[in-house]
């Protein structure tokens, strides 16, 4: 069994920055296999979407947060990562990190990020 913890939300102003880490059970072996994605969600809407990296380190993003938001994965640590930057009022949401292994998803506990003046 896969465990994900999520971690470095909080409270930031307009135009702040936060970076969101996912630290993951696996050895670097098996995480170096995995596709990592971060969603979000705010009360009463659904979860959605917000960046992924493949375990080739391809990443794509959802438009609302390109060109602000950076994923990155760190094999040795097993541990991925969401830098945000620019952060927005409509950013405000719990983080999720999830992984996929071999078609497994994993999904962890998330974390509050709060975008407020």
């Amino acid at each position: 069994q896969v465990q994900l913890v999520e971690s470095g939300g909080g409270l930031v102003q307009p135009g702040g920055s936060l970076k969101l880490s996912c630290a993951t059970s696996t050895s670097a072996s098996v995480y170096s296999s995995m596709e990592i994605e971060w969603y979000r969600q705010t009360p009463g809407k659904r979860r959605e979407w917000v960046a992924s990296i493949t375990n080739g380190g391809f990443t794509n993003y959802a438009d609302s947060v390109k060109g602000r938001f950076t994923i990155s994965s760190d094999n040795a640590k097993s541990t991925g990562h969401l830098q945000m930057n620019n952060l927005k009022f409509e950013d405000t949401a719990i983080y999720y990190c999830r992984a996929l292994l071999i078609d497994t998803p994993y999904w962890g506990q998330g974390t509050q990020v709060t975008v407020s003046s």
